[in-house]
């Protein structure tokens, strides 16, 4: 991984000066800390910040092809660079590097626009075409690296973080509401929406064209969901060993890397199959994991196992309280945005016990679930979709009780509570969102903290601007290939794989790569029928069985923890934070404008009072803190940061 930024002036072919791409690259230091390079052309800047994984020697950035007429910067690895190079050097094209970055140049000068098709990897690139003054910015696939960019003063300036673009555009960029209003429903911005007022992200899968003429964006690649019988015929066996097959090809890939790999070990089904296929590679089995203090969280017993069943040499961060509220200002720094759980915070540690013990490439998990139909929310729907077709059944609203063992909910106000959660939009099934409405009604909640001037200046509703949105085939696909799209290009895009994934990995210069998310994986499972994907509750039975013999039973048939953390209880205990202090006190939360003080102030005193808090207060609370210090930290101390 990497860090990107530059500037292309539209309107003209003025110089860009070195000396603000150079502000824009250090505020990126922390994505490549190893070097700095640039590129200066009419009207165009280009910078990165290069962490080396692969060409140590050679790889610097920009590159260009060999009469210096395209140029590159990109963040990421291309996986498949091995096989590209060979095709490319077949047609022609000389290289002068071994690195993967310089395969990018010669297949655009083979393909054009069609380039990005040709990568397996996971990236972010910039590319200039000299002779055509054109600029071309590309997201990969599923939105594992970042990308963002704005219009100002006849210029597009783009950066791996925003970080990079607020000191090319002089001031501090107001919050943007509507992206609030979505991270206050979805958990974070959807589409091209940020939360800066302004600035655009580039989507998973898109493709930016821009010159003097037009600025073109077009979707190169999205999930294609599929209600088919396209296996029909197939054996379970044959399809296990298909996938078997492209699990192992798409692990054996991401471990090219001229730097030691590890990986990241939960305990978890995911991460215990990857390191299962880290070993069958052959590859050292260098894991990585954390525990917490609370008990109800942690997960060592079961990375314990995994460890002493596949022999690996394992470090682990064990997270507490205490940490989690004295790295919380820092983390939203990296996250460049509000968020509704502390989660992100323990990836931050374990991103720097990688990087404590000199390693810069992991191997994790993250996809599994979205791919092959694993997280609680598909089981959810499944039930409720059933429970739809018989709304006056007292039987079948009974399913629920059977997603949440670990939880006490045999009573019936336990019972009573399910109902009414779970029978949030059960009268209109075949809805576009009926899958995540339970989830994002009460997500929204967090809204009624919000002052009257807030809600004043939303522009419409954030469900309905998404619906909008989908894909022209959504209304054609069953309700668990709904479920499945909506959560990956959500939750996974844009919170998932970034506030909780990229921004804390890179925070420490630590890259992650993603097996489950090749996208030949992807399009192999998207095929699937939902009964391999979910055999009644049982989540990933296809992954499941195309592994067991590889892992414990125990592992493979554990029922699914999710990943969590501590919340309100991090922030009120022995320490005391002053931060907190400063961003609650009632002039801070006036002055800032967000949030309703008396409302703020009753929440703060239910937690001095030590009376019972759920979940909604939780997210309210994180909610409302990560908000005042993304405004301490991009507009109120705009000067101090990025002048």
């Amino acid at each position: 991984m990497c860090g990107i930024a530059g500037i292309y002036n539209i309107d003209s072919e003025k110089a860009v000066q070195k000396d603000e791409l150079s502000r824009m690259i250090q505020q990126l230091h922390h994505r490549g800390p190893d070097e700095k390079g640039f590129h200066l052309g009419k009207g165009i800047g280009l910078a990165h910040a290069r962490l080396s994984i692969i060409d140590l020697t050679s790889g610097s950035q920009p590159i260009a092809n060999e009469n210096d007429t395209v140029f590159v910067v990109f963040n990421g690895e291309i996986f498949n660079y091995i096989e590209l190079r060979e095709l490319l050097v077949k047609r022609g094209h000389i290289f002068k590097t071994k690195s993967d970055t310089e395969v990018i140049v010669h297949l655009y000068e083979e393909y054009g626009l069609d380039f990005a098709s040709h990568l397996n990897g996971q990236f972010a690139i910039a590319l200039w075409d000299v002779s055509k003054k054109k600029l071309i910015l590309v997201r990969d696939r599923v939105g594992i690296h970042p990308l963002f960019y704005t219009i100002s003063a006849g210029r597009l300036i783009f950066g791996s973080e925003v970080k990079a673009i607020l000191p090319a555009v002089g001031k501090p960029l107001p919050m943007s509401l509507n992206g609030l209003d979505q991270i206050f429903t979805f958990w974070s911005p959807y589409g091209n929406t940020t939360i800066f007022e302004g600035v655009m992200q580039l989507q998973p899968g898109e493709m930016l064209v821009a010159n003097q003429d037009k600025i073109d964006t077009r979707i190169y690649w999205d999930w294609q969901l599929e209600d088919t019988a396209a296996y029909r015929g197939r054996s379970t066996d044959s399809l296990q060993e298909e996938l078997h097959h492209l699990l192992h090809d798409a692990t054996s890939i991401r471990l090219r890397s001229d730097v030691p790999v590890g990986a990241y070990l939960s305990g978890g089904l995911d991460s215990s199959v990857l390191t299962a296929l880290i070993k069958e590679n052959g590859a050292d089995l260098r894991t990585f994991s954390i525990g917490f203090q609370d008990g109800k969280l942690d997960e060592r017993e079961y990375q314990q196992l995994v460890r002493n069943h596949l022999g690996t040499d394992h470090s682990e961060v064990v997270c507490t309280h205490e940490s989690i509220a004295s790295n919380f200002p820092q983390t939203i720094w990296h996250t460049e945005s509000p968020i509704l759980r502390t989660a992100p915070v323990p990836m931050k540690l374990l991103s720097g016990l990688v990087h404590e013990n000199g390693y810069k490439v992991v191997l994790t998990g993250e996809g599994a679930d979205e791919v092959f139909g694993g997280y609680d929310i598909f089981k959810e729907t499944k039930i409720r979709h059933f429970w739809a077709a018989d709304k006056a059944s007292k039987l079948r609203p009974l399913l629920l009780k059977k997603l949440y063992p670990y939880l006490d909910i045999s009573s019936a106000s336990g019972q009573a509570y399910l109902e009414a959660f779970f029978g949030a939009g059960i009268d209109t099934p075949d809805m576009p969102c009926f899958s995540h409405i339970p989830r994002w009604t009460t997500t929204a909640s967090v809204k009624n903290f919000l002052s009257s001037s807030a809600k004043e200046s939303l522009r419409g509703n954030a469900i309905d601007a998404l619906i909008e949105k989908l894909p022209d085939n959504f209304d054609r696909l069953n309700y668990f290939c709904k479920a499945q799209y909506l959560e990956a290009k959500t939750l996974m895009a844009t919170y998932l794989l970034s506030s909780q994934g990229d921004r804390m990995l890179m925070a420490n210069s630590v890259e992650g790569r993603f097996p489950f998310l090749d996208h030949r994986v992807i399009e192999f499972a998207n095929k699937l029928p939902i009964h391999l994907k979910m055999k009644a509750l049982n989540e990933k039975y296809l992954l499941k069985r195309s592994m067991q013999k590889y892992l414990p039973d125990r592992v493979i048939n554990r029922f699914k923890q999710p990943y969590r953390a501590p919340d309100i209880p991090s922030f009120f205990g022995t320490s005391q934070h002053d931060y907190l202090d400063e961003m609650l006190d009632r002039k801070t939360i006036e002055e800032y404008g967000y949030f309703d003080p008396n409302k703020v102030n009753l929440l703060l005193r239910k937690i001095q009072m030590k009376r019972p808090l759920g979940y909604k207060d939780n997210m309210a609370f994180v909610g409302i803190l990560s908000t005042q210090l993304w405004h301490h930290h991009f507009v109120a101390n705009y000067r101090k940061n990025f002048s």
